[in-house]
């Protein structure tokens, strides 16, 4: 295994670009670089600068991980690029970055079915409760487009790696491998995002891991608030997650995987305080999630309640203090470190094998 960090979540993505990114990844200790999608890298998919990042990144030693986006149809007018990287034709377009990837040896390939919308509240930031379309109608559609893309992905000798997205369920990812085919299909497991369907983490990894090919790594607050419970990403080790059972679940199918970090970027200037709020007690909500069972949804909240001890007692911050305090370059980058320490501890632990950055 590796510790690396996400291509935009790292500080001064923006700023420094793909490769002064890999360069900055490195003096923070990082192995390797996930850049979300390959339009991150190179928004026309130049090969030139495709290869210049992949060349730089073996100077380094360090891994290259991406993908290619939204292949939820509902949500892809809001990715425009992929349409216009193929002219148009949005198949043709992901032919290309299937393509772009494969010349740069990059055959684990990020992909997703919808966006989180936090100038929103409670259940209509997920476009799982859209009004004009119903979730289960997004997942058919993704299905069909999915399979439109598998013939591609067999040819090219890619995997899409669906990620375990805010709005999905793991259930429901893992009916779309069946579907499509574990050959060409696969999971990035982030670590928080299925509590946000109430999932518990460890029975999540559990359902998921012998199909997790990429990892989004991350911790969270979880709290009881009017309405449901809040949940927020905080660094690994400060919150809910049990990281001695999630790798130890994940090392014995895939010993070699990547955990790239996903920690929060510095706030920017414009950024309000909002509660992510789960409705998890409200009949409706439950009614859609219809797999889950009463033991996890049991061992969620047990989860929640088993936390507010450590708020409690000033172990951790309380979400209103942890928002009030300022999070710029410096608190960004303790808690990727922070994180590292904490994954570092837990791999020495389990004795799985960690390679240390070049």
């Amino acid at each position: 295994m590796r510790i690396g960090i996400d291509g935009r979540k790292i500080p001064e993505a923006a700023k420094r670009g793909p490769v002064g990114s890999l360069d900055h990844g490195k003096s923070l200790g990082m192995a390797g670089l996930f850049y979300r999608t390959v339009l991150d890298m190179s928004p026309t998919l130049d090969l030139g600068e495709l290869r210049a990042i992949r060349t730089r990144a073996d100077e380094l030693g360090m891994y290259v991980e991406t993908g290619l986006g939204k292949v939820n149809p509902y949500a892809s007018p809001e990715a425009p690029e992929l349409r216009l990287v193929g002219d148009g034709d949005i198949v043709l377009g992901f032919r290309r970055m299937m393509e772009a990837c494969v010349a740069i040896g990059c055959t684990e390939l990020w992909i997703a079915t919808a966006n989180y919308k936090p100038v929103y509240s409670a259940r209509f930031a997920y476009d799982r409760f859209r009004t004009d379309v119903t979730w289960p109608e997004q997942l058919e559609a993704t299905k069909t487009f999915l399979l439109k893309l598998a013939p591609i992905a067999r040819d090219l000798g890619v995997h899409m790696n669906m990620e375990t997205h805010e709005e999905i369920t793991t259930f429901e990812l893992l009916r779309l491998i069946e579907a499509v085919g574990e050959d060409v299909m696969g999971v990035v497991l982030d670590t928080l995002n299925p509590m946000q369907r109430a999932e518990h983490p460890v029975f999540a990894a559990r359902r998921v891991a012998p199909y997790v090919r990429q990892t989004h790594i991350k911790d969270a607050y979880l709290a009881h608030v009017p309405g449901g419970v809040t949940i927020q990403a905080r660094a690994c080790g400060d919150g809910v997650i049990d990281f001695r059972e999630v790798l130890k679940v994940l090392g014995a199918h895939n010993p070699t995987l990547n955990l790239s970090l996903e920690c929060a970027g510095p706030r920017e200037a414009n950024f309000v305080p909002r509660h992510t709020l789960l409705e998890v007690f409200d009949r409706d909500w439950l009614a859609n999630h219809p797999d889950l069972s009463i033991e996890e949804y049991a061992a969620f909240l047990e989860l929640v309640q088993a936390y507010s001890g450590r708020i409690a007692s000033g172990e951790v911050a309380s979400w209103d203090a942890y928002v009030a305090a300022p999070f710029d370059y410096e608190e960004s980058v303790a808690t990727i470190k922070k994180s590292t320490a904490h994954l570092r501890a837990v791999c020495a632990e389990l004795q799985l094998p960690l390679e240390a950055a070049a």
